[in-house]
């Protein structure tokens, strides 16, 4: 089995348990403040992820209280404009961004800042009714600098996006769902078990095509509708070719539960 420790418990690691790794982001006094060496640890832990076969989809959640309300302050406000010209966050999350299997994430109280941009790299989100969410730089004199303006722009439109980032309001679990920022809305308290039972529904999914599924899907934010029907096409293909398609209909045929074997 993968090594999944995380030697300054910056993140909790659960599993892989029926294909599902959790991840927990573990700074609760500071409110999950996403420090560098934390978003350094689960880019580690998403690299070992993304070539263990055992694990087939993520859950990520900062817990029943909190999310992440945003980047570590502290550390931003000892940067000059060199420094962050010079900041590592950017490659961090885009390697998280290319982490090719399905992410699960569960948001409970702020997801701001950092947090939200984090919490939009999941593939699917349930969020408790907590949940808050924001991208509120424009109160320090700022502006989201890792992927903010672009992703929430693409997942809730244009205007609802300026409102939020021009004025620095925040939107609950309810509004996120109306505007199609989150999937589902739970209490607080189902709000990790949902996320770890549909995880585990995906799990149960044949692995490549769980693959080629995220990828052509994320490939509609990249390309007009008709490169994207070309990948999408090319990716069905693709799959024509593995045992698991021929499994998953023989299966079907069969009325039996599918035994996939990942190629």
């Amino acid at each position: 089995m993968a090594d999944y420790v995380v030697p300054d418990s910056l993140l909790l690691v659960a599993g892989p348990a029926d294909g599902v790794l959790e991840i927990t982001l573990n700074r609760l006094p500071v409110r999950n403040a996403l420090a560098t060496p934390m978003l350094r640890s689960l880019v580690a832990l998403l690299d070992t992820a993304a070539t263990d076969e055992e694990v087939r989809c993520v859950v990520l959640t900062g817990g029943e209280e909190v999310f992440a309300a945003g980047a570590d302050l502290a550390e931003m406000a000892a940067r000059d404009m060199q420094g962050i010209l010079a900041d590592e966050r950017p490659r961090l999350f885009a390697d998280i961004a290319r982490f090719p299997k399905p992410v699960v994430g569960a948001v409970c109280g702020f997801a701001l800042g950092g947090g939200c941009e984090l919490a939009m790299h999941a593939d699917v989100l349930i969020a408790g009714e907590s949940a808050q969410f924001g991208q509120p730089e424009i109160n320090l004199g700022i502006m989201p600098g890792a992927g903010g303006t672009q992703r929430l722009t693409r997942a809730i439109g244009k205007s609802l996006a300026m409102k939020l980032i021009l004025s620095g309001e925040f939107m609950t679990a309810r509004e996120a769902l109306s505007a199609g920022l989150v999937a589902e809305v739970t209490a607080d308290a189902a709000c990790l078990p949902r996320a770890r039972e549909l995880a585990r529904k995906i799990a149960g999914k044949a692995p490549l095509a769980l693959r080629l599924v995220k990828e052509a899907v994320l490939q509609s934010f990249e390309t007009p509708l008709s490169a994207g029907l070309v990948a999408e096409r090319r990716n069905f293909v693709i799959l024509a070719g593995t045992d698991d398609r021929q499994e998953g209909i023989a299966a079907f045929l069969e009325k039996r539960k599918p035994v996939w074997r990942g190629h």
